[in-house]
């Protein structure tokens, strides 16, 4: 007999308009990592709100057993207390605090109301050691990388005894070698006899540390397979629920002239410090021109520049079909017709708690206004086009974009940017955390945007993304292009070259 430390039966959840959850089965060996997979919208995370109790017992049908016993969680604290612990994308951190005192927060030792720090510093240090972390705990978080913030949120976990440690997309914003250094960790805590719900659209990671797959599409389990049973093709037709034979669309085209062209761009930081030092480089109408590089190596930082996103000092030159343009702001930007999505769609692309109508017309007001005075039909036109479009998954155009998957608020950002008919678009990691079957989609966007005469830059951190979308690719390291390859030159060994600031390749 199994010895299943999870058992998840019949689960369904509804939501107004919507089936979430279509009694899904789940059942996670002890001591495995077991991945679960599946598109945006497909119920993973739902699935798992549910075991964690955020969404709690009577709000959806069916039974959770924890080593064979029934639960109903009222409450977070009550899975908490049966040994769940989730790991969200955002990292629930005070960074401003401690190591000790995030690992120590909600479960001080204390006596009579006073902390005893003493105490706390043994028990940090010893989840540390437990976890394979050479850290002191006396640092702020906010001294250290996002990987090792992720570590400290598994040893924040695992101080409070988890038995079953669920993460979700946790290599999402880490450079390969954090997410290879997190990995590294994970394998090691099933050695201790950890078990880890592991959600990723990094198929490559799934390959690489599950024991066993599950695959959830459209709110159903479809299959629950050993990994040996699978590889990637198989993998990615159970979650899409057909083949696809090319992940990256590639057409055939000729760019155009010259469209924006920039001159000893530098860029520098509050305290006057050059973190972008000055660069040069052109992008034609009809080009996907990709930038790539090592985390911190300046292509976010450039990309804000360019969009005049925050009011940091830039010098240099920028023309635009020829012509030398200066915006002073983002509205001037997005006049001049460049767009920005950024890499953070949650902080910089999107209004939550607005509904998908007013997100997608928020860069386009003026287009739709008159004498300051939104008209409404306009508005709900232009996103009913873009929504259909684009074809974001929702109930309504009256849908608050915090309800939408990931997938689905990526499309909301790029409705957006579409409706202001920009020139010049740049996408910053415009397919983080988003499944293969959405990011096919927005490959597709990207190509009839370039035969429309539009000029993309693609930041990315997926050097298979870069490869395969791009006609050329610009490399960059600490603040400079060191590297420009055409398609047909381009290797991933090549760019990492340049990408370390070797000169030749």
């Amino acid at each position: 007999m199994e010895d299943y430390i999870l058992q998840m039966r019949g689960i369904t959840k509804d939501f107004p308009g919507v089936r979430a959850l279509d009694n899904v089965t789940f059942n996670v060996k002890r001591g495995e990592i077991h991945a679960l997979v599946g598109e945006n919208g497909a119920g993973k995370s739902t699935l798992m709100k549910i075991l964690s109790a955020l969404y709690p017992a009577g709000s959806y049908q069916g039974k959770i057993l924890i080593d064979g016993k029934e639960q109903n969680f009222k409450k977070i604290k009550e899975s908490e207390a049966a040994g769940i612990a989730i790991i969200y994308q955002e990292l629930m951190l005070i960074k401003e605090l401690s190591i000790v005192e995030n690992i120590c927060l909600g479960n001080e030792i204390a006596k009579n109301g006073v902390i005893n720090w003493e105490g706390s510093f043994l028990k940090a240090k010893k989840a540390l050691k437990e976890a394979g972390l050479n850290i002191n705990p006396a640092f702020p978080v906010s001294y250290l990388g996002v990987g090792e913030q992720q570590s400290i949120a598994i040893t924040k976990s695992l101080s409070r005894e988890a038995k079953i440690l669920i993460l979700d997309e946790p290599t999402a914003a880490l450079s390969t070698r954090e997410a290879d250094r997190l990995l590294g960790m994970l394998k090691d805590l099933r050695k201790k006899g950890v078990t880890c719900i592991y959600i990723s659209h990094r198929l490559r990671e799934v390959f690489e540390i599950a024991d066993r797959i599950t695959v959830l599409r459209d709110g159903k389990t479809i299959a629950t397979c050993e990994k040996n049973e699978l590889d990637e093709a198989k993998l990615i037709s159970l979650m899409v629920g057909r083949e696809l034979t090319n992940i990256y669309p590639r057409r055939d085209r000729v760019p155009g002239e010259v469209l924006l062209e920039i001159k000893d761009w530098s860029v520098y930081d509050p305290n006057t410090n050059k973190q972008i030092d000055a660069v040069n480089f052109k992008l034609h109408k009809g080009e996907i021109l990709g930038f790539a590089g090592l985390v911190g190596a300046g292509r976010s930082e450039f990309a804000m520049s360019l969009f005049r996103f925050w009011g940091r000092k830039v010098s240099g030159k920028m023309y635009l079909e020829g012509k030398e343009v200066s915006p002073k702001n983002a509205g001037q930007t997005i006049a001049y017709g460049i767009s920005l999505a950024s890499e953070d769609r949650k902080r910089y692309g999107l209004v939550l708690d607005e509904d998908i109508k007013e997100n997608i017309s928020l860069a386009s007001l003026k287009k739709i206004s008159k004498f300051s005075v939104v008209d409404e039909n306009e508005e709900i036109k232009y996103a009913t086009e873009y929504t259909q479009d684009l074809k974001i998954k929702t109930p309504s155009i009256e849908e608050k974009a915090v309800n939408l998957s990931g997938g689905n608020q990526q499309k909301v950002v790029l409705g957006k940017w579409l409706m202001t008919k920009p020139k010049v678009l740049i996408l910053d990691e415009p397919t983080r955390g988003i499944d293969v079957g959405a990011k096919v989609e927005i490959y597709n966007i990207i190509n009839d945007l370039v035969e429309q005469g539009v000029g993309i830059i693609v930041i990315s951190s997926e050097l298979n993304e870069i490869l395969g979308i791009c006609d050329r690719i610009l490399i960059m390291h600490e603040g400079k292009f060191t590297g420009d390859l055409l398609m047909d030159e381009a290797t991933q060994e090549k760019i990492m070259y340049y990408a370390t600031g070797t000169k030749t390749a």
